[in-house]
């Protein structure tokens, strides 16, 4: 035997904050040391954050995370140590690892594959290093070298596959594994979206089993820069499964998870390999040979793991998910911007209702991970905060609702509002702004010598109605120093179903990554089951029931969403169709037929034109939404996922020669 004790970590980071992100690596380092672990890593871009954007320019950066490099070595002597972080070479920018022995710098591995797909746009800043090529940088009078390189240390030989090269056709550990190398270390900056968990275990088991080797994932944890959710999860996989499986969505600085690991049955599988050959000769030039002495361990190897959060094993996974992701988006959004809690415009429906749940589900679960200490102790900033007792003074006082009356509104949305505030423990607040509305009215009407006619000016008199609301709920937000949440989701992004500078208004959106025909599937879950932990809120029913409307026109005219637009399932499907598939309006036509048979042509035929017709002449709103949440592939946000032109020709030949 062999054995030797590894980790990979998690750890909740910020871009450019040098003074956090160091102590919070020299708290895992010292955390790992009191377990005893010899092998350690830590995620992609640790050091500096992964989410610095255009920053990373700044020669500043990579000359600061370097000095930090240098400030955290005393911290890993008697382990070996993966520290991401950016660096310029040749007049280029790098993705590094920083391979750390015994509290010196012995390697810089630099990124091969970079991720340039979706949220990610790697390339814009770094280079890609290339395969093989190895050289020497000169840093304080030392040289180091730099390059595709692995490191013998003490006889147990280490390599890496950074994030993005794992879920690559070509991954570099099938060439690490024939040069010997017994264990990869993959340090990712890999974000949340749905069921992604799954296939990281799958390369993770996989590249042990397929490469005979002990195999360290380790990721980023939280809402590091404002859009992105990284869920955590690190994992130790040996002898072809894992043996360790850390938790996700954590609210504390960073996790560790460790195992005690056979190198000898990883080398002994290999041998008994018939297709494995070895790369003879080769690893000259590769290894970078430095000293290093293993601590004798006494007992077995890990096993399989079988632990996990209940929830993980939920049939309702992706309802846990979306719960779990996003409060803990909203979490750290509060806690990085150092405001004083949540303010919602509160309807009496169903979005309103759930950005009220997801804001009080950050502040609970947090509870349950952490503890009502724990929550004071993150937001320690908040005034006041350490005098609260218990998390339902908590919630209570660091989220607000408001209901905002017009002469349109019915009784029945302003006591759901009222009942869903209450079962989640929120403030709430009524008030009407039909003065307000009025006095609009009546200061553009007498201008302009215009008299207001529903058949005549019914958008404008139900955009003007939702603007209306915006001066107050803004006033109780900056009132409060809270984060205003703005109420839309993606379905209503998709075809500008939203007022601007009315139900838009907000600093962030929380729906806005997800459509509407599954936020009505997760509502009837929360009224039933809801979060592990939490339990149901069976009062959110009241809002079930409930038809989805604007209720901007007046009562007599029985507004619904879904008149306005189309039903929400089909909604959903000609989105996914047109916007992440880039089916053409014909294609589309055709996906929608064949799944909603039910449906006459003709009225399948106006909801595909009317979808293309609302996109196009939507995308200036799309602009200007607040940020939202990136939960799955079928993000509309302009800035990180889905760029679309402002202005376009809108289809407007294709939609012509369509035939029901």
């Amino acid at each position: 035997m062999k054995l030797v004790k590894v980790a990979a970590a998690v750890i909740n980071q910020t871009p450019i904050d040098w003074l956090g992100n160091e102590a919070r690596i020299k708290s895992v380092l010292r955390d790992a040391r009191t377990k005893k672990i010899s092998v350690l890593c830590l995620p992609e871009l640790c050091i500096s954050g992964y989410g610095c954007e255009d920053a990373f320019y700044m020669p500043h950066l990579s000359e600061r995370s370097w000095k930090m490099l240098e400030a955290l070595l005393p911290e890993t002597q008697g382990m070996v140590v993966s520290l991401g972080l950016p660096f310029l070479h040749r007049g280029a920018l790098f993705n590094v690892i920083a391979v750390v022995v015994d509290g010196r710098v012995a390697a810089v591995v630099p990124k091969k594959q970079l991720a340039g797909d979706g949220v990610h746009y790697e390339p814009r800043w770094f280079k890609p290093w290339p395969s093989g090529v190895i050289e020497q940088i000169t840093v304080n009078g030392e040289e180091i070298p730099i390059g595709d390189v692995f490191v013998d240390c003490g006889g147990i030989k280490i390599g890496f596959e950074i994030c993005e090269e794992a879920w690559v056709a070509n991954r570099p550990g099938a060439v690490l594994a024939r040069l010997g190398v017994d264990i990869v270390l993959n340090p990712s900056a890999s974000h949340f979206a749905f069921g992604k968990r799954q296939i990281r275990e799958r390369f993770v088991s996989e590249g042990a089993r397929a490469f005979n080797v002990v195999y360290l994932y380790s990721n980023l944890l939280g809402n590091e820069s404002g859009r992105i959710i990284f869920d955590g999860g690190a994992m130790v996989a040996s002898e072809g499964h894992i043996v360790a499986c850390g938790p996700r969505f954590g609210y504390r600085d960073f996790e560790t998870t460790d195992a005690i690991v056979d190198v000898a049955l990883n080398r002994m599988a290999r041998a008994r390999t018939g297709s494995f050959q070895p790369l003879i000769g080769n690893e000259i030039g590769h290894v970078i040979n430095v000293s290093f002495n293993w601590p004798e361990i006494t007992g077995c190897a890990s096993s399989e793991s079988s632990w996990q959060d209940s929830w993980e094993s939920s049939s309702e996974l992706k309802a846990e998910e979306f719960s779990r992701s996003v409060a803990l988006g909203l979490f750290d959004f509060l806690r990085k911007s150092r405001l004083s809690g949540f303010t919602v415009s509160i309807s009496g429906g169903l979005d309103s209702a759930a950005v009220t749940a997801l804001a009080a589900f950050s502040l609970r679960l947090a509870a349950l991970n952490i503890g009502v200490n724990g929550v004071k102790e993150r937001l320690g900033h908040i005034t006041g905060i350490q005098q609260l007792n218990g998390i339902d003074e908590i919630v209570c006082a660091l989220i607000g609702c408001a209901y905002q009356a017009t002469a349109n509104s019915g009784p029945a949305t302003e006591a759901a509002a009222k009942t869903v505030a209450e079962a989640l423990g929120v403030s709430f607040w009524r008030w009407s702004v039909n003065d307000i509305l009025e006095g609009y009215k009546a200061i553009v009407g007498q201008a302009t010598g215009t008299t207001w006619d529903w058949n005549a000016h019914d958008v404008i008199l139900q955009n003007i109605q939702a603007r209306s609301r915006a001066p107050s709920i803004w006033m109780l937000a900056n009132l409060k120093n809270h984060l205003l949440l703005a109420t839309s989701n993606r379905s209503e992004v998709a075809v500008g179903y939203a007022t601007m500078d009315g139900d838009t208004c907000g600093g962030l959106s929380p729906l806005a990554g997800i459509d509407k025909a599954y936020l009505r599937q997760w509502m009837v879950w929360l009224e039933l089951k809801g979060p592990t932990g939490l339990g149901p809120v069976p009062q959110v029913k009241v809002i079930n029931q409930m038809t989805p409307t604007a209720e901007l026109r007046p009562q007599s005219q029985h507004q619904t969403d879904e008149a306005d637009l189309m039903p929400y399932d089909v909604l959903d499907v000609i989105e996914r169709a047109a916007i992440r598939d880039k089916m053409s309006p014909k294609d589309v036509l055709a996906t929608v037929a064949a799944k909603f048979p039910r449906h006459s042509a003709q009225d399948r035929k106006i909801w595909v034109t009317r979808f293309f017709t609302l996109w196009c002449r939507n995308q200036w709103k799309r602009e200007r939404y607040a940020p939202g949440f990136h939960l799955d592939d079928e993000s509309l946000d302009p800035k990180t996922w889905c760029r679309f032109p402002i202005l376009s020709g809108n289809f407007i030949d294709e939609l012509s020669h369509l035939d029901a």
